[in-house]
């Protein structure tokens, strides 16, 4: 479905999500420099649980609007290479927005710990713990964390290209 623009609950979602996955990821280094046992590094941890799930919550809030709502079409200046780069881009994206919560939760169950939403509600391991599962997932989380950020700046990037060196209007499609 073609529409004008994103809304503007898309683009506050868009801005949200971007500013979580900044912070969480901030948090994970945050956590390493707290020795084992400092309150502090087990702050960060539960933090970082928490915005994951925040994260996770958007995230589906933001593909349901995307299914529901669709998106603007691509600016006609777009080449015929540009297209499917961008489309692939923005799937991509949406794929690592999901798979790196549902992996932080798994991890987080795997590692026989709760769910903690900011201590409003808790939600138990549903599965036995096991180390070598949570190593595993603990692996692609962080492969999955690190690739949207490279995905993230190059989007970034592509947007800024657009803007000063193609002089369209790309980036005003998703600025408040």
């Amino acid at each position: 479905m073609a529409v004008n623009g994103y809304s503007p609950v898309q683009k506050a979602l868009h801005w949200s999500l971007f500013v979580l996955v900044l912070l969480i990821y901030a948090l994970t280094y945050g956590n390493d420099i707290f020795a084992r046992g400092d309150p502090s590094r087990a702050l960060a941890w539960r933090l970082h649980i928490s915005f994951g799930l925040l994260l996770a919550a958007l995230v589906f809030w933001r593909v349901a609007l995307r299914m529901a709502r669709g998106a603007p079409e691509l600016p006609s200046s777009m080449t015929g290479l540009e297209r499917p780069l961008a489309k692939i881009g923005h799937l991509l994206l949406y794929a690592l927005l999901i798979a790196i919560p549902v992996l932080g939760i798994l991890l987080t169950w795997f590692r026989g710990d709760a769910l903690s939403f900011f201590g409003l509600f808790t939600i138990p391991a549903p599965f036995v713990p096991n180390r070598e599962t949570a190593r595993s997932i603990r692996e692609l989380h962080g492969l999955c964390a690190n690739g949207i950020l490279i995905l993230a700046g190059i989007h970034a990037l592509a947007a800024l290209w657009h803007r000063f060196i193609r002089r369209d209007e790309v980036i005003q499609r998703m600025l408040p």
